[in-house]
């Protein structure tokens, strides 16, 4: 297999390091860290950051809470069909799409890819149809807008009994090579999954929003700046399952450093690096 380390879409919202622990200016850089990747069974999509639909008619699309929250910036360039596209492949041939979870930030994307089976935990569809993604924020997060129209869903418990450097594991996803799983992280969203990737060089996990900052794993000592730990309160569902499952990331982190690769959906340092930039 081969991996594109894809951003799909920047957000910069106000407070610069703030948010990023970088940016000298007023705004800070967020990214929208996704993977295309080329197996046997066509190329398959790790999370879609914005879509082009998003583009077209982004406050249909996206709460304007958090277009204005996040200082979203709709680029059709950071779309994941421009950019398979760019990398010479046909959008048609995106034969899966893995979700970490559907929020408006990871899942715009989808129906860019009409023929692709979409993968997610069968808690993360249910409560996003729901809307019961917190008290304030669970009816913006969501936008069933963005995947109405998806025909083929492909959908899992949270977990099967199988272990994976002691997490739970859904292996076996229905299409996909055994080298993909799922890895149930809850506490941002309640269906929230990271996706393991098996490489020659050993695994990537994309953790999604299990964490948005990289100095929380890594380090004994885990840091965030306080503009991100507060937008990660505002989003979480449940704090004890959020801050437990960072622990154990954080662990898994150091205790198997030279095996597993960690890294979020929003650090724009970690995607520069994985990027090859």
């Amino acid at each position: 297999m081969k991996i594109h380390h894809l951003s799909c879409g920047t957000c910069c919202p106000v407070g610069g390091r703030l948010f990023d622990g970088t940016t000298d200016s007023a705004f800070g850089h967020l990214v929208c860290h996704c993977l295309l990747i080329e197996t046997d069974a066509g190329l398959v999509l790790v999370d879609t950051g914005f879509g082009t639909r998003d583009i077209a008619d982004p406050y249909r699309r996206i709460s304007p809470f958090f277009l204005n929250l996040c200082n979203v910036q709709l680029r059709p360039e950071e779309t994941a069909v421009a950019q398979v596209r760019a990398l010479g492949f046909d959008p048609a041939d995106v034969r899966h799409i893995v979700i970490t979870h559907l929020d408006f930030d990871h899942a715009g994307g989808i129906e860019d890819f009409p023929n692709a089976a979409v993968h997610v935990t069968s808690r993360e569809r249910e409560v996003a149809l729901d809307g019961r993604g917190g008290a304030f924020v669970g009816r913006r997060r969501y936008r069933p807008q963005q995947w109405d129209e998806v025909i083929d869903w492909r959908l899992y418990p949270m977990g099967r009994g199988e272990s994976w450097f002691g997490f739970d594991a859904v292996r076996d996803l229905e299409g996909l090579p055994p080298e993909i799983l799922l890895v149930p992280l809850v506490g941002h969203t309640w269906g929230h999954c990271g996706v393991a990737v098996q490489t020659k060089n050993g695994w990537l996990l994309h953790a999604g929003d299990a964490y948005f900052f990289r100095g929380e794993v890594g380090s004994e000592q885990p840091t965030c700046p306080p503009g991100m730990a507060g937008y990660q309160r505002l989003m979480e569902v449940d704090r004890h399952a959020r801050l437990n499952n960072q622990a154990r990331l954080r662990r898994l982190s150091l205790d198997h450093a030279d095996e597993v690769r960690i890294f979020c959906a929003h650090d724009p340092v970690e995607f520069e690096i994985l990027a090859g930039r």
